[in-house]
């Protein structure tokens, strides 16, 4: 059981109701702080690339905050400046047990440029949004540096960044193959996916001397001799880095692997051959239980920015700070969504007991009015969701529990989503709770011999968008070609048809006009520059002005990236086409806005070009001479990636 915490920390609840500009109710960030709280040593720093918001959402407040709840002193150094004379590295000085690195909540790239590679408008994870509070691939640059200033501490990779790069993996801001960020970065090891377990037993080892090298959920650079037991046959040994630079087939190759091994409930350790050397990735943790992931969260966040933010905007707080966070865990396996490589596809949720405690928070902050913004997870309506028949599930490979159907395993009953909700609702000070997290249709639509969850799914639909929408309904058909959903691991379009008809059919029933926001995706991999001509049709003709988009963005460690580099499945290894160049790219986007009248020449040629001129007719029935008018139609602002 872990320790209490120190007294010197106030209650939960005079943190909530008070300023926060109390120093000593955050995790200290400055050597003043450190002696405000009478300390002359530090166990563990954490540099983290984004401000420091002691709130659940953040990994580095979680991570701080739960080796806090061990026992052990813990600082944070938030978006420490790498340039000159490393200040920022250097004034809490060495600590006792390792030094924690993570770029913050997002890959850094991906934080910082979009899908044309051009700068972002703002990062959200910044005081004020300001674009140059962190370098491109922190988790490499504060390393360099620490290992440099302090050369015999050992330095932790954690968060998405590393997770994702945990062996060789397609970069594409550089357009090439990377080796395991361990050896780009010099640090001693990596904990991937979501880290309060095993960096408990990180900390309890080094600090009794006991041996490291075999902690779950680790990732390491070994000399073959070095490797706890030794290569065995329960190993799974993947093609070497020098293969995988030389063959593109070989590559891929490898991903199958990671991927079904990050989606069982009983995996096998991985190696790499890279070198004279081994990178070897330990078998994950069992997914949280209940219990586990309660007190990760009803541990006693202030839920604010440090005072040092004052007066300051941090983007993603002002997104989040009145949301809350049901479960973790996705088994959509959607092939261009890293989700189930960090939290994996089994579903850990949150009592209703721990739920409730983080609402009645909420509802004493001094700024709230009564509305949570957020009743959510990575999809807004798996909690509670598990394999009826878990040894089932503990042969299972597959990375979708729902794709290219859903398994008649799965419980898919959402009785116990709405019991959260009505108890969230019941809650004194709760005048509305939305969803703001996207919403899987396809669960909802979806019918058993489970009569119970068949009239849960319908009780949820017609709940979720008589309450809990606030105007605009989020969902992710993200194309309308079934042969380009097949390789995204995404239902047919004519499940959107249907849950628009549902959906549209409510509203009218109860008088509302609320929006649904459909989410579409250009240039994946299987896509052509056809199939966006048609996804135009289809879309104008459900009236929709797709404003701003998601073009493929490839980011390590998912299916289509590995299509996107190699040109193959690599599940089927067959050849499939991918738009690449930017102009390609252009191609596919220009037809999401088929209405402008700048687009509309470069379309006509392209429809003309591709002998789709039936499509001409129905993109622009007033003729092609003609200035085309507006229909009326719902505008709606997307994804800008």
């Amino acid at each position: 059981m872990p320790k209490p915490l120190p007294s010197e920390h106030t209650s939960r609840t005079n943190r909530v109701a008070g300023t926060g500009n109390d120093l000593k109710a955050f995790l200290p960030t400055t050597k003043k702080e450190l002696e405000l709280r009478g300390w002359d040593y530090v166990d563990v720093i954490l540099f983290s690339g984004d401000a420091y918001i002691d709130h659940p959402s953040f990994g580095a407040a979680v991570l701080g905050r739960v080796l806090e709840a061990e026992g052990y002193r813990v600082a944070i150094v938030p978006q420490p400046d790498w340039h000159g004379d490393f200040r920022d590295f250097k004034k809490l000085g060495r600590p006792r047990l390792f030094f924690g690195v993570s770029p913050g909540a997002m890959d850094s790239m991906v934080n910082k440029y979009t899908a044309n590679r051009r700068l972002r408008s703002e990062d959200a994870y910044s005081p004020d949004g300001r674009h140059d509070m962190r370098p491109e691939y922190p988790s490499i640059v504060y390393t360099k540096i620490l290992k440099q200033l302090f050369p015999d501490v050992p330095v932790v990779l954690g968060g998405i960044e590393a997770s994702l790069r945990r062996l060789t993996h397609y970069d594409y801001w550089q357009d090439r193959l990377r080796p395991s960020i361990l050896l780009d970065s010099g640090a001693d090891m990596i904990i991937y996916g979501m880290g309060e377990l095993p960096i408990v037993e990180l900390a309890q080892r080094i600090k009794n001397g006991q041996p490291l090298k075999d902690i779950k959920q680790t990732v390491w650079l070994l000399k073959e001799k070095d490797i706890p037991g030794g290569i065995t046959q329960d190993d799974i040994v993947l093609n070497s880095h020098e293969l995988c630079l030389q063959d593109r087939k070989a590559y891929t190759q490898n991903f199958r692997h990671i991927e079904e091994q990050s989606n069982m409930l009983e995996p096998h350790r991985i190696l790499q051959p890279i070198g004279k050397s081994y990178v070897v990735v330990n078998v994950p943790y069992p997914p949280m239980t209940t219990e586990q992931l309660d007190r990760s969260y009803d541990l006693p966040y202030t839920r604010l920015p440090h005072p040092k933010y004052r007066g300051k905007r941090i983007p993603a707080y002002e997104m989040i700070k009145f949301s809350v966070c049901l479960h973790r865990g996705c088994f959509g396996g959607c092939a261009f969504c890293t989700i189930s490589a960090h939290q994996g596809k089994f579903i850990a949720n949150r009592s209703k007991e721990s739920i409730l405690r983080e609402v009645r928070q909420i509802t004493q902050m001094p700024d709230f009015r009564g509305y949570l913004s957020d009743l959510g997870g990575p999809s807004a309506n798996m909690y509670g969701m598990h394999g009826r028949d878990q040894a089932i599930c503990k042969k299972c490979k597959k990375p979708s529990c729902i794709h290219p159907r859903v398994c008649p395993n799965l419980n898919h009953d959402h009785g116990p989503l709405l019991d959260i909700y009505h108890a969230v609702d019941a809650l004194p000070g709760i005048k509305k709770s939305f969803i703001g997290s996207g919403v899987r249709y396809d669960l909802l639509l979806h019918r058993s011999n489970d009569q119970v969850a068949n009239a849960n799914a319908e009780r949820y639909t017609r709940e979720l968008i008589e309450h809990h929408v606030s105007g605009r309904l989020k969902v992710a058909p993200e194309h309308t070609s079934d042969r380009v959903l097949s390789v995204m691991r995404k239902p047919s379009f004519k499940q959107f048809y249907e849950f628009k008809r549902i959906f549209d059919k409510i509203n009218r029933e109860v008088g509302l006009k609320q929006q649904i926001i459909p989410y579409f995706i250009s240039s994946h991999p299987g896509c052509t520059e056809e199939d966006m001509a048609e996804l135009a049709v289809l879309t104008k003709d459900l009236n929709f002005q797709l404003e701003q988009v998601q073009d493929f963005t490839p980011t390590p460690m998912t299916v289509a990236t590995e299509i996107f580099y190699s040109g193959f499945h690599p599940y089927t290894l067959e050849p499939l086409f991918t738009a690449k160049s930017p102009a390609e790219k252009l191609r596919q986007r220009m037809f999401f806005f088929w209405y402008k009248p700048e687009e509309r020449g470069r379309i006509l040629s392209a429809l003309r070009r591709m002998g789709r001129e039936d499509l001409i007719q129905k993109l622009y029935p007033s003729g092609i001479g003609q200035k085309n008018k507006k229909p009326r139609a719902q505008k709606h602002k997307f994804r800008n990636n």
